[in-house]
């Protein structure tokens, strides 16, 4: 049980027994007292002054009192000010917790709670390589599920790979046009850059054609219709629908070289799937809505033969579910999907890691599966997230704008390398190891940099702030991990010994008061599915520890006692750093 938890507890019976008031614990707003204030913890009275009839410091003085007389190894002075009442908790207290967790590598885990979430990440195009606006994706969607794990759900990790259409033709017209029977290994090309590479000559050679119609005397809408890449674009998608042999067959062999250079990328960046989904084979799985919504009346048909759905009632549009030739679109695929995915795992929440520009689809497709009363529909939950944009604006993939994912783990080593030689603080590192360290602070800072802002915000990436070891950043987290741990490694000996003998200086107090914070941390993270929650409160672990290490010497302590509290409250701090940011994905080395 947390210290807010026991503290609203106590609370609650007090005003039962001074007042004969039933408040329900929840209710009760418990803070941590501001810095300028007397007090661990703050009790917000507002709620129930009016009610009781009594001044906020006759009201504050009963609860105090109560408090210490009932639970003096708990609470031991209080103070109100206005319509707070600030509670100090016994030193003895976070001594005890300090004494049962210090070696608790499990500290902030809970037990299984029998339910099961599906979180679908990643849904990478087979046109182009992985970008940095998928490495948000990929990162929060792994964290999260990681979060949930932790939290005691079963989680199914899943990806949707968009593997069909008109974008993927794209790429495969233009390599049978310009590659010349080029491949990746002939090229020495990763496959999935390799492929990603025809799909901007596609779009650079469709320009030139419009431009050269244009030119000739044609619109520009009539130009882009008859450009003859365009047009054979369409007849392969036809083709590839009509399953002619030698266009299936070029599509899986260029498939087959993105999924090689994706299984890299992943492995590289720490992505992991339980199942992965094809869009090749889902996409005529919702056809079988549109039959029993056309039944049930959910669906109507317009006079052109198209499906639609009329959602205007609820606030939203009418929605086109089946195109008037009969072919899918995007929610009828979405549709089946979703069952599929039920059927496969009986989910009690299916977590959706998708851009904010699908929020409107989002939308729809929760609704439209609770029209259809499908016992999964309430547990679909979009995590929608902000785009991540460069200094210098946002990202195309069309126009060969984006930064691939792998150029940019590059670069990001690169970075590490330069920064770890001007500290030089690694001359004792082999090669190997120099080279496996570059790497966990390379990686370190790419996640914890997109993940360090809440998901829904938008945000600008930056690689040299990202790896700065001074400021909001996964190095300084990791850094801070590594120096505890060379603390840890001087002393050979770290003994158990009682707590009700000693006190606090203010800075252990506060170090121990956070760490304890830890579960509570993990649970409002997973609550708000923000992994951003975490890398805030590991940042302020690894803050708070750098400066009470400033204050107050581990190894020289003044008495062999505190040198044992001090080594208890390090090894404490590292054990709950290590997780947090095992939470995110990121290593924590044990040297730097």
């Amino acid at each position: 049980m947390s210290i807010v938890i026991e503290i609203k507890t106590h609370i609650a019976k007090a005003l039962k027994d001074l007042f004969d008031v039933e408040v329900a614990e929840q209710s009760l707003t418990i803070n941590t007292t501001k810095p300028e204030f007397e007090g661990d913890y703050t009790l917000v009275m507002f709620s129930f002054i009016k009610e009781l009839k009594k001044s906020p410091e006759d009201l504050g003085a009963a609860i105090g009192k109560a408090l210490e007389t009932t639970n003096p190894e708990i609470f031991t002075a209080h103070n109100t000010i206005k319509g707070f009442l600030n509670l100090t908790i016994a030193d003895t207290y976070w001594l005890s917790f300090l004494e049962k967790n210090y070696a608790n590598q499990q500290f902030g885990s809970s037990p299984a709670n029998g339910k099961k979430v599906m979180v679908e990440y990643s849904s990478p195009n087979t046109n182009k390589p992985i970008h940095l606006g998928h490495l948000r994706n990929n990162f929060l969607g792994w964290s999260v599920a990681q979060m949930l794990k932790e939290s005691g759900y079963e989680t199914i990790k899943s990806c949707i790979v968009n593997d069909r259409g008109i974008h993927i033709c794209k790429s495969m017209i233009a390599w049978q046009q310009f590659a010349d029977g080029a491949t990746p290994q002939s090229t020495q090309t990763k496959g999935d850059h390799f492929v990603g590479e025809y799909y901007v000559r596609f779009n650079d050679e469709y320009k030139k054609q419009v431009e050269e119609l244009i030119a000739g005397g044609m619109t520009k809408e009539v130009a882009e219709k008859e450009a003859s890449i365009m047009k054979g674009t369409q007849q392969m998608l036809l083709d590839w629908e009509a399953g002619k042999p030698e266009v299936i067959e070029l599509w899986k062999k260029m498939n087959g070289w993105v999924y090689e250079g994706f299984d890299v990328t992943y492995k590289r960046i720490g992505s992991d799937f339980a199942k992965m989904y094809y869009e090749s084979d889902t996409y005529l799985l919702g056809k079988t809505f549109v039959e029993e919504g056309l039944k049930q009346g959910i669906f109507f048909k317009k006079e052109d033969g198209s499906v639609w759905i009329d959602l205007t009632e609820d606030g939203l549009d009418e929605k086109l579910v089946l195109r008037k030739d009969g072919t899918s679109v995007y929610i009828t695929q979405d549709l089946g999907l979703a069952q599929e995915k039920y059927e496969d795992f009986k989910y009690d929440q299916s977590l959706y890691v998708i851009a904010d520009e699908q929020n409107y689809h989002m939308k729809v497709l929760k609704l439209i599966l609770q029209k259809f009363k499908k016992p999964y529909a309430d547990g679909i939950f979009h995590l929608s997230y902000g785009m991540v944009e460069l200094p210098s604006g946002r990202m195309k993939s069309r126009e060969g704008t984006v930064v691939d994912a792998d150029e940019m783990i590059e670069e990001m080593v690169n970075v590490a390398k330069n920064k770890t030689e001007e500290l030089g603080k690694v001359k004792d590192f082999s090669a190997e190891e120099l080279n496996e360290l570059y790497d966990i602070i390379a990686l370190g800072a790419l996640k914890f940099f997109l993940l360090r802002v809440d998901p829904k915000k938008r945000m600008i990436f930056n690689p040299e702030e990202s790896i700065d070891f001074h400021g909001f950043t996964g190095p300084f987290v990791q850094y801070t991990h590594a120096r505890i741990k060379s603390i840890l490694r001087k002393e050979s000996e770290v003994r158990s010994q009682e707590s009700e003998a000693r006190s606090l200086l203010k800075l252990e107090k506060d170090l121990i008061m956070l760490l304890e914070q830890y579960p509570a941390t993990i649970e409002q993270a997973v609550t708000e599915h923000n992994p951003s929650v975490i890398a805030i409160y590991v940042f302020n672990v690894a803050k708070l520890f750098n400066s009470f290490y400033a204050e107050h010497s581990v190894m020289k302590a003044e008495s062999d006692e505190k040198k044992q509290l001090r080594l208890h409250i390090a090894g404490m701090t590292a054990n709950v750093i290590a997780s947090g940011m095992g939470l995110l994905g990121i290593k924590v080395p044990e040297r730097m």
